[in-house]
């Protein structure tokens, strides 16, 4: 048996949300935007996820720690002969799991839901400065095929 047999890829509770965003800061930019000590907005927003039937937040648990992440977005679209596709967000491994499969783990699961999904798509997004996560999406046959923008509000 191995390590990534011992763990389980399941919906996130509310109750993981502590463990979430603790990965979710755990890194230069999130600790930047992240704020582990006041829970009440991601709460909220779990709440919103939770009640969206497109949404799929995840949590990767050994035991009884969570130990990864990560939301899947199922949209319908109208480009691509209407194709559907899936958006991939929030991917974090917890530091002690790096480098053990964990996140492959995770993409597959992702990739895998899309196909349920009939998603003729997946894609995501990286921070340009997260050169090791180019190179990990990059060995999952990911393609930086586009330029991504964005306006904060």
């Amino acid at each position: 048996m191995t390590d990534l047999d011992e763990m389980a890829i399941r919906p996130a509770t509310e109750e993981d949300l502590p463990a979430i965003v603790a990965m979710l800061a755990d890194d230069p930019l999130g600790a930047t935007r992240e704020s582990p000590d006041g829970l009440t907005p991601y709460i909220a927003a779990f709440k919103h996820l939770a009640d969206a039937p497109h949404q799929h937040v995840v949590v990767a648990v050994r035991g009884d720690h969570v130990v990864g992440t990560l939301q899947l977005t199922v949209v319908p679209g109208l480009s691509r002969k209407g194709a559907t596709r899936s958006i991939i967000e929030g991917v974090r491994v917890h530091a002690d799991e790096r480098g053990r499969g964990l996140g492959t783990r995770l993409i597959q699961w992702a990739v895998d839901r899309s196909l349920r999904e009939n998603c003729q798509l997946v894609q995501l997004t990286s921070d340009a400065t997260r050169t090791d996560a180019h190179r990990f999406y990059e060995r999952l046959g990911f393609t930086a095929s586009h330029v991504g923008f964005k306006l904060s509000l």
